[in-house]
């Protein structure tokens, strides 16, 4: 019986993490819809591209008025640490063939989370599953309302909205700054993107910034370093 109501709280959990963080795929609708991209657009970029500080980037820079391809390149430098989180989960899913296709789409950072917190495999399963799928399905719904809204509200600097794809980006980035080394890196690479702005297009310096902050990191950041907090 105590198994039972302890898989019940982790499903339970699971989905208040789900629900929680999906809401706000709306505001990512709202945006990619005012920053010029179509519902359709920006509905497949939730469905095809689903990694939220990801495809905040994206918008960042084609709203700046830089070349989708750069935004995508900014996209997958932002998207690489989901390989690592495969990586720890591989031994704790224990998938195979095609259902390995859908398992990593789902890898994010809140299903990776509610995963690995867990002692007993299966409910560290249960808890991947759960959390990914529920974001994934509120998530795009949210991402729907909020572009169907956006493309109503038209010019988004009459309300102020212009500068809301970098205010939203740094709303998910600020929780993972928790240790020295990480705001370390993060005032580099800022410092970076900063310094090439009026000598590059736009969304280079973000790409460029990023490199510089992974390579730094990994060359002379400990391991220990950079996970743990102050």
């Amino acid at each position: 019986m105590s198994d039972e109501t302890s898989d019940r709280q982790v499903v339970a959990d699971s989905l208040g993490v789900g629900i929680g963080v999906g809401l706000y795929g709306v505001s990512f609708g709202a945006l990619a819809t005012t920053s010029g991209l179509s519902v359709l657009q920006a509905c497949a970029l939730s469905l095809l591209a689903f990694t939220g500080a990801s495809q905040f980037a994206f918008l960042g820079v084609v709203a700046a008025g830089g070349a989708p391809l750069t935004g995508a390149l900014t996209a997958v430098l932002l998207g690489v640490r989901n390989t690592f989180y495969g990586i720890t989960l591989a031994p704790i899913l224990r998938v195979k063939g095609l259902r390995r296709l859908g398992t990593a789409h789902v890898v994010i950072d809140e299903s990776t989370a509610m995963s690995v917190v867990r002692d007993d495999p299966r409910q560290a399963r249960l808890g991947f599953y759960w959390t990914g799928l529920s974001i994934f399905a509120v998530w795009n719904l949210m991402t729907l309302v909020g572009a169907v809204a956006g493309e109503r509200i038209g010019d988004p600097r009459a309300i102020g909205l212009d500068a809301a794809v970098a205010a939203a980006f740094l709303g998910l980035l600020w929780p993972r700054l928790d240790s020295t080394a990480a705001r370390l890196l993060a005032l580099l690479a800022a410092a970076v993107a900063l310094g090439l702005v009026p000598f590059t297009p736009p969304g280079a310096p973000i790409i460029i910034g990023g490199v510089v902050a992974v390579l730094v990191g990994l060359t002379f950041v400990p391991t220990t370093a950079r996970g743990a907090d102050d």
